[in-house]
C-alpha cells in the first residue's frame, strides 16, 4: 500500500525508472516518448550531463544556504545571465522554486509597489478568461480556469476577466486579424474605467496560453495595444512566462516576438528543465527602486528562494538555451514539427485548429471541422486520448474545458529542444493511433 496522496486517488501509475534523452522508462521496462516535456518542463531532455554535473559540483560545494543570511554565486550568475537576455527595462531578479510561487510573487510586488509610491487605493487584478496563472490562492485567483478555481472561490481575491485572444473561435468574419486583437485589447481600457482607474494595479496574461488553451498565440498588435493601455492608465502588465517562456516559443522570452516589455516577468519549468524546482520573477529597475528608496524591504519570501544548487542547475539550463543555440533550436524543430502536423492532420475530421509557436504546439479536437462544434463534455474527449497517447508510448498534454471551461478539447505539444526528425515522426504516428481509437 503507497501511503503518497496522488493527484487522483482513483488512478494506478507506472513507476518512473530511469530517463535517457527524449524518452522515460517505468520500472516494467515500457518506453514513452516524453512529447510534453511533462507540463512543459523538460526542454533538454532527462539526462544532459552539463546539468547535472553543475548540480553535483554545487552539492559538493554547499547544497543549500537561506537568503536571509547570504548570496551565492550561482544565484548572482543566474540573475545576471537573465537580464542580459531579458526584454529591455527589466533588471532585477527574484529567484523561487516554482511558477506558482513566482506569480504570487509579483502579485504582492505589485501591491507593494503601489503602496511605496503612495497608491494605496490600487489593489485589483485585471486577467483574461480561459488563462492559467498557478495553483496558489492568489495565483489560481489571477487565472481564468473555471474548474480550478470555483471549489475555491470563497477564499480567493477578486479579480476581473476579459477576452482570451482567441482568433480561432472569436474572430469575426469580417475582421481581419489585426483589428479583431485591437477589439479585444480595447476590453482591457473598458474594465479598467468600469473598476476605476484608480483601483487597479495589474493586467497579467500569458503571451502564449498554455495549459487552458492549448498553445493559443496572440495576433499581431494585440499585445502592443494592450502595452499602450496599461501606460496610459499606469497599471502594470505582468505577463506570465512560466510555461511559454524559456525558448518554448522559439525565443527565450515569448513576448519578444509581440515586440513589447513587461513591467514584472515570470518564468518557471523550462527555467530548470526538471532538474531542480526553480522559478524566477524578473522586474523593471523602477519598480525595484520604489522598495529600495522606500521602506527598503519586500514583505514577502520562501525558505528555498535563491537555492544556491537549484541556481547551478537553471545556469546550466539557461546557457544552453542562449549560447547554446537550443532557444533557436526550438524555433527550428518547432517548424518542422508544425509541418509535419498540418500534413497529417490539417484535413481530420476531428482537427480543427493546429497552433502555436516553437515547440509549443495546440491541436483543437472538434467533433465537426466544418462548423467548429467540440464534442459534448460528457464524452471526455480529453481524458480519452490522454489514455490512448499514453498506452501507444506518447506522453503529451490533452485537456477538456478549452472553450469555456466546460466545452473543447485539445492536446498540447511541448517536447524537448533536442528532438531530432525521427522523434517527430515517432509523434505523429503515435498520434493518430491514438486518434484512430477515440475519434
Amino acid at each position: 500500500m503507497s501511503h503518497i496522496f496522488p493527484r487522483h486517488t482513483k488512478a494506478t501509475l507506472p513507476t518512473i525508472e530511469k530517463g535517457e534523452g527524449v524518452y522515460l522508462y517505468d520500472t516494467n521496462g515500457k518506453k514513452y516518448l516524453d512529447g510534453s516535456g511533462g507540463a512543459a518542463v523538460s526542454c533538454l531532455g532527462h539526462s544532459d550531463p552539463d546539468v547535472i554535473k553543475a548540480i553535483k559540483d554545487q552539492i559538493d560545494a554547499v547544497p543549500f544556504a537561506h537568503t536571509g543570511f547570504f548570496t551565492s554565486k550561482p544565484a548572482e550568475m543566474l540573475a545576471d545571465k537573465l537580464i542580459e537576455h531579458a526584454p529591455e527595462g527589466l533588471d532585477r531578479v527574484y529567484l523561487v522554486s516554482g511558477g506558482s510561487e513566482a506569480v504570487e510573487s509579483a502579485l504582492k510586488l505589485s501591491r507593494q509597489y503601489f503602496l511605496e509610491i503612495g497608491e494605496p487605493s490600487r489593489h485589483r487584478i485585471i486577467a483574461r478568461r480561459q488563462s492559467y496563472h498557478g495553483n496558489t490562492l492568489g495565483a489560481l485567483a489571477a487565472g481564468g480556469n473555471i474548474w480550478r478555481r470555483e471549489p475555491f472561490a470563497p477564499l480567493m481575491i477578486e479579480t476581473s476577466h476579459i477576452s482570451p485572444c482567441y482568433e480561432y473561435r472569436d474572430r469575426k468574419p469580417e475582421e481581419s486579424a489585426y483589428d479583431y486583437g485591437q477589439r479585444i485589447a480595447n476590453e482591457l481600457e473598458a474594465e479598467i474605467l468600469r473598476v476605476g482607474a484608480d483601483q487597479v494595479m495589474a493586467f497579467f496574461a500569458e503571451p502564449v496560453v498554455g495549459a487552458t488553451s492549448g498553445a493559443l498565440p496572440p495576433v499581431e498588435g494585440y499585445f502592443r495595444r494592450i502595452r499602450e493601455i496599461c501606460d496610459k492608465y499606469g497599471v502594470l502588465l505582468v505577463l506570465d512566462e512560466v510555461m511559454c517562456g524559456m525558448g518554448r516559443t522559439g525565443t527565450l522570452f515569448a513576448c519578444e516576438q509581440d515586440d513589447i516589455s513587461p513591467d514584472i516577468l515570470t518564468v518557471a519549468k523550462g527555467l530548470g528543465a526538471g532538474y531542480q524546482p526553480i522559478g524566477a520573477m524578473l522586474c523593471t529597475d523602477k519598480i525595484y527602486r520604489a522598495i529600495e528608496n522606500g521602506t527598503g524591504f519586500f514583505q514577502h519570501g520562501h525558505t528555498y528562494m535563491g537555492h544556491p544548487t537549484a541556481s547551478a542547475a537553471a545556469l546550466a539550463v539557461l546557457t544552453k538555451l542562449t549560447d547554446g543555440g537550443l532557444a533557436e533550436r526550438s524555433r527550428q524543430m518547432g517548424e518542422k514539427l508544425r509541418t509535419g502536423l498540418q500534413n497529417a492532420f490539417a484535413k481530420h475530421p476531428n482537427v480543427g485548429d493546429i497552433r502555436g509557436r516553437g515547440l509549443f504546439i495546440g491541436l483543437e479536437i472538434v467533433k465537426d471541422r466544418d462548423t467548429k462544434t467540440p464534442f459534448d463534455p460528457s464524452l471526455a474527449k480529453g481524458k480519452l486520448l490522454k489514455k490512448a497517447t499514453f498506452e501507444a508510448g506518447l506522453i503529451c498534454y490533452p485537456m477538456s474545458g478549452t472553450i469555456d471551461g466546460v466545452h473543447g478539447d485539445h492536446i498540447l505539444l511541448a517536447p524537448s529542444f533536442i528532438i531530432e526528425d525521427q522523434h517527430i515522426e515517432e509523434m505523429i504516428t503515435k498520434l493518430k493511433i491514438a486518434f484512430d481509437e477515440v475519434l
